[in-house]
């Protein structure tokens, strides 16, 4: 482990918040020292109130920030006098805690500090860092820990056995800090839990973290602890319906749809595939903040039933103890390994099971090197159960708040780069959906950098890469609940006694024929969605209301909604919902170029604004309206209704 300071960078910075956001963010880019949140850092700053009066506060990490991307509104100021005070308590709940730090913040719109502020309160520094360092967590969970990390660092280090963190923990660590420390201390180790560094100046506490780390690292080479092979697991091609059942079971439990992400590299397949698995596996997490972000342990094999059983008794205690069974957290897994599928994670959304798929990842390392190191011991089972129902994670929950319509759904559409398919993406995903994007343009797989998305170039025409593509998407999220039919090709007009065959054969491949191919392979996803499928057509004006020299096109859109309601009959037995939009002029649309435009409006004799509003209602028909349809008819308002054909145009005269 290398410091990454840059004296170049740094020269931005020229006050003490500033640089402690800088060194903050430094730590931040090395995922080996803290992950998605972890971690926490501080700096201790005099200024002066509003009264003209000097204050020292310490400036620390808010809930919420991760270090990576913090910048100053992810510290919390906080009196330091007051915190200092509340360490020499001799007991205070955490709950009680959080109030005192928030109630003497000084400014309101901060947010709420850490819960290891007076921790960083009573080190006598400017300036602290703490990390859960993967190579120190792997030292410390280990049977001969404590003594390996007074071999590393002798007495140029505290050492404190763990304990939860919260108020407990802080006054633990204030009073053997004050026992143990001398002038050439360096740092504080926390068993099972993380490392501290500490300075005056910045620069000198961040880069102690590296060397300590780094010493680390050292060791565990040393002692053949280091290197790990991964090669020589037996892949095998993932049962994409078998994890789309998995999906449904564990919604099932929790009670709303999940979002599963499978992880089948050679490291996750080789770990699986493990004969000791069944032992390492189920011991616990690295440190107890895995434990608020990942949730127990992983569950072995694929039978969610099997899991909850094996842990009866660790949810009943909980119920037993609950104030509110309300609160009790589900008993569904968070993690799954399974000897043929990987590793597979769950959460409410994607970007939540990457934080559990990107934690285990580490995980896996620490537990392999700590074997190597003479045994992997983690935190007691107690521990465990003590941080999953920690009284601040249950106010959390208590505290609750609304998730968007289509929260832990996903949703495939086709045709997805621009005009209706990209606004039905857009809508989808600002409701809560993770979003699988299918187009034939190449582009579509950098429309969004976010975890909820997906874009896959697939021509909708070759089987294969269908095919590919929805195995691509119960990969990425576990299963398929909404499906947008929305490709298709419009002609240029041509009479019926033009007409090239090539043409309507291309036309009828394109908008009718590879619709029939995606839905057989979409019907065993849909199938197994928590809260039922859903799939809508995108038919059009011309179903209805034909026009000359649109015959392929027509006749195309006419057989797809004859499909829709045919669909709606087979499926119905499942309680997959199939419903047809039939849009007309929606002109902020690829082909609708201005010179197309102004063509057709002095073809009618009309401006560009009156030819887009020649409907009953006088009103412009654009892609958002199509895609906030879409939505709203695949939202609980629609539950009771399929096989409708549904016009949004504004009003057609022919069409009534």
């Amino acid at each position: 482990m290398k410091s990454l300071w840059n004296e170049e960078e740094a020269k931005q910075y020229t006050d003490e918040l500033g640089l402690r956001v800088y060194t903050s963010q430094l730590l931040g880019r090395d995922t080996n020292l803290v992950l998605h949140g972890g971690g926490n850092t501080s700096v201790k700053i005099t200024e002066k109130n509003i009264l003209g009066e000097d204050v020292d506060m310490l400036y620390v990490k808010g809930s919420g920030w991760d270090l990576e991307t913090i910048d100053r509104p992810g510290f919390s100021p906080v009196k330091l006098d007051h915190l200092i005070k509340l360490a020499n308590l001799e007991s205070l709940s955490d709950p009680q805690m959080v109030n005192e730090l928030r109630a003497n913040m000084s400014l309101a719109s901060a947010p709420t500090p850490s819960v290891e502020a007076i921790l960083h309160a009573t080190l006598p520094f400017k300036f602290v860092d703490h990390t859960h360092a993967d190579a120190i967590v792997t030292i410390t969970n280990n049977e001969k820990g404590k003594e390996r990390i007074q071999e590393i660092y002798g007495d140029r280090v505290v050492i404190i056995d763990y304990i939860m963190p919260g108020f407990d923990l802080a006054r633990l660590c204030a009073k053997q800090f004050a026992e143990q420390a001398h002038e050439k201390t360096e740092g504080m180790i926390l068993l099972n839990h993380g490392i501290f560094s500490f300075a005056d100046d910045a620069r000198e506490s961040y880069e102690r973290m590296i060397s300590m780390v780094n010493e680390a690292e050292e060791y565990l080479k040393r002692e053949g602890a280091w290197d790990l092979d991964f090669s020589g697991a037996a892949a095998t091609p993932p049962n994409i319906e078998s994890i789309a059942k998995l999906r449904k079971d564990v919604s099932v439990t929790v009670g709303k749809p999940m979002i599963l992400s499978t992880v089948s590299s050679d490291k996750m397949m080789s770990f699986s595939q493990r004969n000791d698995l069944a032992t390492i596996s189920q011991q616990g997490p690295a440190t107890p903040d895995h434990v608020i972000r990942t949730k127990r342990l992983p569950m072995l094999g694929t039978s969610v039933s099997n899991y909850i059983s094996q842990y009866e008794s660790y949810f009943q205690t909980y119920a037993k103890n609950a104030r509110d069974e309300k609160t009790m957290l589900d008993p569904a897994p968070r993690m799954v390994i399974d000897k043929e599928l990987g590793f597979i994670s769950i959460g409410k959304t994607a970007k939540d099971a990457n934080i559990v798929s990107d934690i285990y990842d580490h995980t896996i390392d620490v537990i392999l090197r700590a074997e190597k190191l003479g045994g992997y011991r983690a935190l007691s089972g107690q521990d465990i159960f003590d941080m999953e129902y920690w009284d601040l994670e249950q106010a959390k929950l208590r505290k609750g708040g609304s998730s968007p319509e289509f929260t832990g759904e996903v949703a495939l559409v086709t045709g997805a780069y621009s005009g209706i398919g990209k606004a039905c993406v857009e809508d989808l995903l600002a409701k809560g959906a993770a979003v699988v994007a299918l187009d034939i343009t190449p582009e579509v797989t950098t429309m969004y950098s976010r975890a909820d998305f997906i874009g896959l170039e697939c021509d909708v025409n070759d089987e294969a890469q269908i095919k590919n593509s929805i195995k691509k998407a119960v990969l990425a999220f576990g299963g398929l609940d909404i499906v947008v039919l929305n490709a298709g090709m419009f002609p240029g007009g041509c009479q019926i006694k033009e007409m090239e065959t090539d043409v309507w054969k291309k036309v009828m491949s394109v908008n009718l024929d590879a619709n029939v191919v995606l839905l057989r392979e979409v019907y065993p996803l849909l199938k197994a969605s928590p809260k039922y499928g859903r799939v809508i057509f995108m038919g059009s004006k011309n179903v209805p209301a034909p026009g000359p020299g649109a015959a392929a096109y027509s006749a195309s859109k006419a057989a797809l909604t004859q499909l829709a309601r045919i669909t709606a009959l087979e499926w119905g037995g499942d309680a997959i919902r199939v419903n047809t939009l039939h849009p007309d002029a929606v002109f902020d649309t690829g082909i609708w170029t201005e010179e197309v435009l102004q063509a057709r409006a002095k073809h009618y004799g009309m401006s560009v604004q009156d030819y887009k509003t020649k409907n009953i209602l006088k009103t412009e028909i654009k892609s958002k309206d199509v895609a906030e349809l879409v939505s709203t008819l695949c939202s609980s308002s629609f539950s009771k209704t399929t096989a409708a054909q549904i016009p949004i145009d504004g009003g057609n005269d022919r069409v009534i």
